[in-house]
């Protein structure tokens, strides 16, 4: 019998097992689907390359198409300890104060930035140093970007042609800037959630972790949660049981199938998938909202960037042996170099739109097949709508916990997003249109100079572009009854089961949100020792 069993040890759930087990107390079960991460390329940054259409260290969840007549999509997580957080691009932002004031004001106090600014300050060890707004010595290791390509310079520079701030610290500000971005990076190697918080805390006697254990369904009695089945590598069945609570942390996609599979969600749905009706909670799985990158690329005249060092047997045989040696080069960087915030209309009252710049030009993904980086030398743009209003939705589509998700993105589907994400890609096409970067483009090589008319846009978002990987919003916190989870991320209608992940979030915090979840699981915890 453990006091506390946390299913998924991602970059919530890692946290929390940290933060739980501190106190003697308690015993703390940490539950993962997936398996160690001893991948050598799962702590190269770049290294999650040749791993991220892989199904054994990630996920692979497949949507509606995009559009009629478009393809549907894959939106990958990690199956490995520390979950997403290492196979991500580690990109760390904090979102704005206004998005943490805007999260109180939708009815969950507690959420604040007046409160989630001390969180973030005792989670980071930022390698710029403590500040008003950084933190330094806690155990997540943040850092910039060392021996940057040349050609990040020029980017940075031309965002100041165009009106941008050029600043050291892209999360010290919230107004418009530009600047090297900010990654869960330490010494060259990724810094994960697993490294940062679980790994020191596996020392603890009452802290356990069960790998390769896939939670099926909670278990009730009652109204009340008190476990849950699990399978474990050997297919074997059991049944594990929490004293207090049981803590669901398996991400915005995970964790909503695994309550309509355990009989909390739209009963239509659960009807319709085989599984007995426990809550009817129609939200469970709704409000959907997720990032859509446009991409934009771009060929240079000169063989300036990383292209050169990252195509090609040769190259990257070279460049690995750069890497082993002194931990620098492209490997060592994350996924984008330099990160922008920006209004796509001088009159919007905050930045609306996050873009992601790297010196090198990559094919579209394929599940199941490495990243193909061009042989020409290139630059890539990535670019987001900060703050999505379109709302999608995921259901399961059988009792069986292995089936697969009816997973609709409604990308797009309101006016504010194709509105913004239009006005965004034009000026973007402005950005690039200056100099210094201007002087070493040769032409658009995606979408095309063809491309102008909004409708025109968008389908070369949805047909070209990349999910976020940043998913919200399917068990949202709010005062209303019904909501999912309260302020305290408490599930409404039953007693002793919480959610923690980014699936509470019932609006979009401005940018990545790896960093975020992991403060919000730091909060949760201090919730739950208060109600212990």
């Amino acid at each position: 019998m453990f006091d506390y069993v946390i299913v998924g040890a991602g970059s919530a759930g890692c946290v929390l097992a940290d933060r739980l087990s501190r106190d003697p107390a308690v015993r703390v079960l940490l539950v993962e689907a997936g398996g160690a991460d001893r991948h050598p390329y799962l702590r190269v940054p770049k290294g999650v390359g040749k791993l991220f259409g892989n199904p054994e260290f990630s996920w692979h969840y497949r949507t509606r198409p995009l559009r009629e007549g478009g393809n549907p999509e894959v939106w990958v997580r990690g199956k490995v300890l520390g979950g997403s957080s290492s196979v991500n691009g580690m990109v760390y932002n904090r979102g704005t104060r206004a998005d943490w004031d805007g999260l109180a004001q939708l009815g969950n106090p507690g959420w604040g930035w007046e409160e989630i600014l001390p969180v973030f300050k005792a989670i980071e060890d930022n390698a710029l140093g403590a500040s008003p707004t950084r933190g330094a010595g806690g155990p997540l290791h943040v850092s910039g970007v060392r021996d940057p390509d040349p050609l990040c310079d020029e980017l940075v520079a031309t965002g100041s042609a165009v009106g941008l701030r050029a600043v050291p610290d892209v999360n010290e500000h919230d107004g418009e800037r530009i600047g090297y971005a900010m990654a869960t990076i330490r010494n060259g190697q990724r810094f994960s959630a697993a490294r940062a918080f679980l790994y020191p805390a596996l020392s603890r006697p009452n802290l356990e972790l069960a790998r390769d254990t896939t939670a099926t369904r909670v278990l009730f009695d009652g109204d009340k949660a008190v476990g849950v089945r699990v399978r474990t590598a050997a297919g074997h069945t059991e049944e594990i049981r929490a004293r207090r609570e049981v803590v669901l942390s398996l991400g915005s996609l995970a964790t909503p199938r695994l309550l309509q599979l355990s009989g909390i969600g739209p009963a239509e749905v659960l009807r319709g998938a085989g599984v007995d009706v426990r809550l009817d909670r129609p939200h469970v799985g709704a409000r959907l909202r997720e990032h859509r990158c446009l991409a934009l690329r771009f060929r240079l005249n000169a063989p300036l960037g990383a292209n050169r060092q990252l195509s090609g047997a040769a190259a990257q045989a070279r460049t690995a042996a750069r890497y082993l040696l002194t931990r620098r080069g492209p490997l060592a960087r994350p996924a984008y170099d330099v990160i922008a915030f920006l209004k796509t209309r001088p009159d919007a009252a905050r930045p609306d739109a996050e873009v992601l710049l790297a010196p090198w030009s990559l094919g579209a993904l394929t599940p199941g097949k490495p990243a193909s980086v061009e042989r020409e030398p290139g630059l890539s743009a990535c670019a987001m709508v900060l703050r999505p209003t379109s709302e999608g939705s995921l259901a399961i589509t059988s009792s069986d916990p292995d089936a697969g998700l009816d997973i609709d993105p409604q990308y797009f589907a309101s006016a504010h997003d194709r509105q913004v994400g239009v006005d965004l890609f034009r000026r973007l096409r402005d950005f690039f249109a200056a100099d210094p970067i201007a002087s070493r483009i040769t032409r658009e090589t995606f979408p095309g100079p063809h491309v102008h008319s909004e409708e025109q846009i968008v389908r070369s978002a949805l047909d070209g572009g990349y999910c976020g990987f940043h998913a919200i919003g399917t068990c949202a916190m709010g005062s209303a009854p019904d909501d999912v989870t309260d302020a305290r991320l408490r599930v409404r209608g039953v007693d002793n089961l919480r959610v923690v992940d980014a699936s509470v979030l019932p609006v979009m915090v401005s940018g990545n949100l790896n960093g975020p979840v992991m403060a919000l699981a730091w909060r949760a915890a201090a919730l739950i020792r208060d109600e212990a």
